[in-house]
């Protein structure tokens, strides 16, 4: 039985799980690290596919059943850990293919991008809505801070969506396959990394109101700045590229 505390909810149909698998460009060279493996069906799959699967399971009772399960898997490696706080940082160069508990999405994407040295790319099943949130480009609706800063790091891709009657139990909303390939270098260059992102939030903290107004607290002459990067004032948060906002930052750095 799924325990909703852990947000469990499981994908059993095999010809989802090898779209899954076939979409995050893993082969028979690669460490894959799969993150809530549940009764093991993708795990098994992986196997097959990859030279060894890392398989952080939270579940007690979870774990010791896919013990059982995996024990003729020699590739298979078996954590009875919490994948918030594991050690990506040990491994050798890795890759994440995962069905993850929508509870922990933004957490786990954030935890895992921290070992970007070791990290090649991230194949997420996850929750829609936040899927296009992360791929949303200026000017939508659910363009903001985590687009902006997951695209910094990564090269995120939607490649397709899972009805929500895929799983058991059903969850209440549909999901999609995410794939994120880790950039080797940030895709802009900034001055001030931490002044960068402190600008993003600021910016969109306040997002109906204009640049020259929600980002009064970051600079006195704001709108000089502003003005001075070659950006209109009277612009809002969610029509600058990550390129405007480096910009921005780095005047403001001066």
């Amino acid at each position: 039985m799924a325990k909703k505390h852990l947000g469990q909810n499981f994908l059993f149909d095999p010809s989802i799980l090898h779209r899954i698998i076939g979409v995050s460009g893993i082969g028979s060279g690669d460490t894959v690290v799969e993150i809530g493996p549940g009764h093991g069906t993708m795990t098994m799959l992986l196997s097959g596919a990859a030279q060894k699967v890392i398989a952080i399971e939270l579940d007690e009772d979870l774990y010791e059943k896919l013990q059982d399960k995996t024990r003729d898997r020699g590739n298979i490696e078996l954590v009875h850990a919490d994948a918030l706080t594991f050690p990506y940082e040990e491994l050798g160069p890795f890759k994440v293919v995962s069905n993850i508990p929508y509870y922990i999405t933004t957490p786990i994407i954030f935890r895992l991008i921290e070992a970007k040295d070791k990290l090649r790319s991230m194949t997420l099943t996850i929750q829609k809505e936040v899927a296009q949130r992360i791929v949303a480009t200026p000017d939508s609706k659910e363009y903001g801070i985590l687009s902006l800063a997951v695209q910094y790091r990564a090269d995120p891709r939607l490649e397709f969506i899972i009805p929500r009657g895929a799983f058991r139990p059903v969850p209440k909303v549909d999901s999609a396959v995410l794939r994120m390939d880790i950039r080797r270098e940030p895709l802009v260059r900034v001055k001030n990394e931490k002044l960068f992102f402190s600008l993003i939030r600021t910016a969109f903290s306040q997002r109906r109101k204009t640049l020259a107004n929600s980002l009064k607290p970051t600079a006195p002459d704001i709108k000089a700045k502003l003005e001075l990067t070659g950006i209109d004032p009277i612009r809002r948060a969610e029509t600058l590229s990550i390129g405007e906002f480096a910009k921005l930052a780095d005047a403001l750095q001066d």
